[in-house]
């Protein structure tokens, strides 16, 4: 298990000003299969935050992030 270096408020507050930007992804969709893509933060919501990825919305949590299954590559 990894220690996580940033706790989820920090990840949070993160991602809240990253809002609208274009920034670079890894995203692990498991078995082995990353993808890295360049998406904008679209909205950020208490739970969750979305992204638009060619004109398309995926739906990530924060505790994705924290986990490792989201990295910011920015």
């Amino acid at each position: 298990m990894r220690k996580a270096i940033y706790g989820l408020n920090e990840i949070k507050d993160k991602i809240k000003n990253l809002k609208g930007q274009s920034v670079t992804l890894s995203i692990n969709r498991g078995r082995k299969k990353i993808d890295t893509v360049t998406a904008t933060i679209n909205d950020v919501y208490p739970s969750v935050f979305t992204i638009k990825v060619d004109e398309k919305l995926q739906t990530f949590s924060y505790f994705d992030v924290l986990c490792g299954d989201v990295v910011f590559d920015n």
